[in-house]
């Protein structure tokens, strides 16, 4: 029997697991079913040493940065789609597995080797989807449906290794039907393999595209409905149509056009979480245990939240501490929530306590020293974002935020507290990022506004904008250079509270020709911030943004 080639086993697994990845999407689409590819990531993500994890965050956010692309916008996309080009990898060099196994064996395929070899691919994988996944749909239906899935895969793998191995025994027997020799065989052979190959690919790429295509549409039609209720519920709370003029309304210093807006919308404030999606909890049934050192252990609603404490407000601006200088992973919104002070209070905190271990619904955890609760009365536990619901994608049913910190030392998604003596790790602690995670001071050129040029007698002035921030501690002052030459002091809009970043503009001499802009800032203090280049792990990125253009 002559033996297959293990390149021609990749392509095949590669094919039937395209293939299977469009089926598997459209399950999930239309059904709610696991989505296998994603399950995968997540458990790996939960389960790969700290470092491996960091090394692989770092490498997709500096190719991002290097190609131009927005790693706010589409950060969450390339981690899906690394996921699944890591599923389909997977399935070719299964396949290039059974084909290499055949091959020692000298087997002929059949039933057997093809359910033996879905078994021995899909049972891991089954496991761990049934383990993590967010499927709503009984485990029972979604394990029958996974394994009938990967046991249907092992056969067509087994079935055209069969075909092509039963195309080159007809070929190979073709120069004992002549009389004469010939090269007719190896042609024959080869024909024979390649057009079975081509039907096959066909075969194989229609499932895939009318799947995942037909799934793709789902999705984006669910998106977009989401969105658009999203932007009902929150069209009554638009400035001028509900809400209350922002606090800094009447300061004189205007933002430059194409600067951030000062007030990020909903829909594009920046998203990280673990998961490849955002961690899904019924509201109406989510309670919060609050346990261990504490006199009265509470069960609370959301309702709970809600009615039994007085709402505290305050604009807030979050940034993560894996963004590079310049970030787009920062924004800023109102949020509401209930004191932790008083929500504690009514626990009861016995003597000897001094953390509180929070878990997330996604698999995070993290610990808060008892110690900054008690003296910070601005922190909160948080179910609203902009007057309304905190959205699904940012945390609900709840979230804690702790002034001065970056998004790392905040879960979303609560499920549990438990006070107690004893620190813990937190996740992104475990994986070697700063403990304290406090935001460092930053200063970010967003636009160069040459089409608003001031005419100022003979000198037009070309608007210069953007951020700056510096968790709770305050900006002071913001300067900017160009190309090299002495700092000169920007001016500063009033921010929306002393939690948010501060809006800054500066107005420029215009010259002709390429130049480099640089911004540097200060804090409330005086204290400046880092210049010197440093890379965001372990405690935050620092350095001095710059902005290079031709004029």
């Amino acid at each position: 029997m002559k033996k297959l080639s293990i390149g021609t086993g990749l392509f095949v697994g590669l094919l039937l697991t395209t293939a299977l990845t469009g089926i598997l999407f459209l399950g999930r689409q239309l059904f709610g079913l696991p989505f296998v590819p994603f399950e995968l990531f997540n458990w790996f993500t939960r389960e790969l040493p700290g470092g491996l994890i960091t090394f692989g965050i770092d490498l997709m956010i500096d190719t991002m940065r290097f190609l131009g692309i927005s790693v706010a916008d589409t950060a969450k996309t390339a981690e899906q789609v690394m996921a699944i080009l890591v599923f389909i990898v997977g399935g070719a060099l299964a396949g290039a597995v059974f084909f290499a196994t055949m091959n020692l064996r000298q087997a002929k395929a059949g039933t057997l080797p093809g359910l033996i070899m879905g078994a021995l691919y899909g049972l891991p994988q089954i496991v761990i989807s049934l383990t993590v996944t967010q499927s709503t749909v009984s485990s029972f239906i979604n394990a029958i449906y996974l394994v009938g899935l990967f046991l249907v895969w092992g056969l067509a793998l087994s079935r055209v290794y069969g075909r092509l191995a039963m195309i080159e025994e007809e070929a190979a027997a073709v120069p004992a039907t002549t009389t004469e020799p010939s090269d007719e065989a190896p042609s024959v052979e080869k024909l024979g393999r390649r057009q079975f190959l081509i039907r096959f690919g066909a075969t194989t790429a229609t499932v895939a595209v009318v799947s995942g295509g037909l799934g793709a549409v789902l999705a984006t039609s669910e998106r977009r409905r989401l969105e658009e209720e999203l932007e009902a519920t929150m069209a009554h709370q638009t400035n001028g149509d509900g809400r209350s003029p922002f606090p800094n309304a009447n300061d004189p210093v205007v933002p430059v056009p194409g600067t951030r807006p000062e007030y990020t919308p909903i829909k594009d404030h920046y998203k990280v979480f673990l998961q490849t999606e955002p961690t899904i909890i019924d509201g109406a049934t989510w309670v919060l245990p609050i346990i261990g050192m504490v006199d009265n252990p509470l069960m609370l609603t959301l309702d709970d939240f809600q009615n039994n404490y007085e709402p505290r407000d305050q604009y807030v601006t979050l940034t993560c501490i894996s963004g590079r200088v310049g970030t787009g992973l920062i924004s800023t919104t109102q949020w509401t929530g209930a004191s932790a002070q008083e929500v504690l209070a009514d626990a009861g905190i016995q003597d000897g306590a001094r953390y509180l271990v929070i878990t997330s619904g996604d698999g995070f955890h993290e610990t808060v020293d008892l110690d900054l609760i008690n003296n910070d009365e601005r922190i909160m536990f948080c179910y609203a974002w902009d007057g309304n619901t905190l959205p699904e994608d940012h945390g609900f049913p709840l979230r804690i935020w702790i002034p001065d910190r970056y998004g790392m030392k905040q879960p979303k998604w609560i499920t549990g507290m438990e006070v107690t003596d004893e620190y813990k790790e937190g996740y992104w602690v475990e994986r070697n990022w700063d403990e304290t995670a406090r935001v460092k001071a930053t200063s970010v050129i967003d636009t160069v506004a040459v089409d608003h040029i001031i005419e100022d007698g003979d000198q037009p002035l070309v608007p210069i904008g953007g951020i700056a921030y510096a968790g709770d501690r305050g900006i002071s002052k913001v300067e900017v250079r160009v190309d090299g030459g002495p700092w000169e002091q920007a001016q500063l809009r009033a921010p929306l509270s002393e939690t948010t970043w501060v809006i800054w503009r500066y107005e420029w001499p215009f010259t002709q020709g390429e130049h480099t802009f640089e911004v540097r800032s200060a804090e409330a203090d005086g204290t400046p911030q880092i210049e010197e280049e440093r890379p965001a792990r372990p405690d935050g990125s620092s350095g001095i943004h710059s902005y290079e253009t031709r004029l």
